[in-house]
């Protein structure tokens, strides 16, 4: 497997809700050349920065190369929609570079390597999708970036022959990174034609527009080279030409969460509880004319004034709790290997360290009555109340040994640790697909705390 220089590593990170050190965010300092504070300020949601590589200090190699494109495009059996290609700022027919690919690898929408050699030659872009869900360097990036900022992120990577252009000017509903791996490209960044737009909300339903403002002297005029990196809030208009050689940068969509999605959690809250208003639910009149605005205009007053009563009704405390289950589902943690933690729960003993998963949103409630809740990522896991004092030590020192797992006895504290490695709350670090497993101990069968 290619290897071509040391790759980057994401330490772990304090659970939700953690408090974070002076030198925190490693990888948000890896995109600017001002403090995280600054950023925060000044650009963030509000207006670009253009960042150099001499004063970021590094190249992005470690997280993708030319060499490890090449890989993912010719080996590792890469399927639409993880490649997308783009020619004169048209998508290309998926058709033109997917195939079977031989006995025991039938399935149709496989990469074909030479196919995507044909159209890079003829000056196609190749864009790479989701590779924070495929390349390792950019697993642990993306998910570092994202509990760095406490907003979703996903990577693309686009791949651009020379003097050729990917995407005409457009613009995105997310804020993007732009990270230059290799080669360079002119960026030419326009003022929006819709500041903070909505996904719902996309250029191409404002194409004339956009297509007016691209004409309009830009706000940033700049070539990228290897190592500089450009930070666009969502709704700038941008395109971009690559130069007289082979250029790749990697684009880190920012998902924002926004004050929109507190409204779309905010209505959902409504419209459970208005289901139980009889006011709401009855029917229009009989043969009522709906072509007739003035037929319904009592009927929708009535709604009108219900929907207002029951938006007085919503606990702010609910929207809020709703609009982080809706971000934390699509967040991802760190992966787990579940061969290897397998063999580490069967071979748990006192002296067996736990370290929480890194990059877990995490959240430990009040315990009430004999249980407590423990919200992980995107689940909610129901525990006996007597483990609470466990849970929230390991949480607030992010490693501790399983006898060192407080208000539980030795056998308590290992069913604990049984459930929270075999749940994914929690890994044995290190351990060991091969390692051989305890014997002699407990079976794991307590209900005092499996619940």
């Amino acid at each position: 497997m290619l290897d071509p220089e040391p790759q980057y590593r994401a330490p772990s990170s304090p659970v939700e809700g953690g408090a974070r050190s002076p030198g925190a965010r490693p990888a948000l300092r890896r995109c600017i050349a001002v403090d995280p504070d600054v950023f925060a300020a000044e650009h963030w949601s509000r207006r670009p920065l253009l960042s150099t590589a001499a004063e970021l200090g590094g190249t992005f190699t470690d997280l993708l190369s030319l060499e490890a494109v090449d890989e993912l495009l010719s080996t590792r059996g890469l399927r639409t929609p993880f490649l997308r290609i783009a020619k004169d700022g048209a998508v290309v027919d998926a058709k033109r570079f997917t195939s079977p690919q031989g006995a025991g690898a039938e399935v149709a929408d496989q990469v074909s390597s030479d196919a995507v050699l044909r159209l890079f030659a003829e000056g196609s872009t190749v864009v790479l999708q989701g590779l924070h869900r495929l390349w390792p360097p950019l697993i642990d990036f993306a998910g570092q970036l994202a509990a760095d900022l406490g907003h979703p992120t996903q990577v693309n990577a686009y791949v651009t022959p020379p003097s050729s252009r990917g995407f005409s000017p457009h613009y995105d509903v997310h804020d993007v990174f732009v990270l230059q791996v290799a080669g360079e490209k002119h960026w030419t960044i326009h003022e929006p034609v819709l500041p903070d737009p909505l996904r719902t909300q996309p250029w191409t339903d404002r194409a004339a527009e956009v297509a007016a403002a691209a004409e309009r002297p830009p706000v940033i005029d700049a070539v990228l080279r290897p190592g500089d990196a450009l930070y666009l809030p969502r709704g700038y208009l941008h395109s971009a030409v690559a130069l007289g050689e082979i250029s790749a940068h990697l684009t880190v969509g920012v998902h924002s969460v926004t004050r929109w999605g507190a409204v779309e959690s905010a209505l959902d809250l409504v419209r459970t509880l208005a289901a139980d208003d009889p006011a709401l639910r009855g029917s229009l009149p009989l043969g009522v004319d709906l072509a007739d605005p003035a037929a319904t205009t009592e009927d929708v007053a009535a709604v009108l004034s219900g929907l207002q009563r029951w938006i007085g009704e919503v606990d702010p405390a609910a929207v809020a709790d709703a609009l982080r289950a809706r971000t934390w589902a699509q967040v991802r943690p760190a992966p787990v290997s579940p061969l290897a933690q397998s063999a580490a729960v069967a071979a748990l003993d006192g002296e067996t360290v736990l370290r929480v998963r890194p990059l877990l949103r995490a959240q430990l409630r009040e315990p009430v009555g004999d249980r407590v809740a423990l919200v992980a990522g995107r689940r909610t896991h129901d525990l006996p109340a007597s483990t609470h004092a466990a849970l929230a030590a390991l949480l607030a020192a992010g490693e501790l040994k399983v006898g060192d797992l407080p208000g539980l006895d030795a056998d308590d504290q290992l069913t604990l640790a049984r459930r929270l490695v075999t749940e994914s709350i929690a890994l044995v670090p290190d351990a060991r697909a091969d390692a051989p497993a305890r014997t002699g101990g407990h079976d794991g069968g307590h209900d005092a705390v499996g619940g």
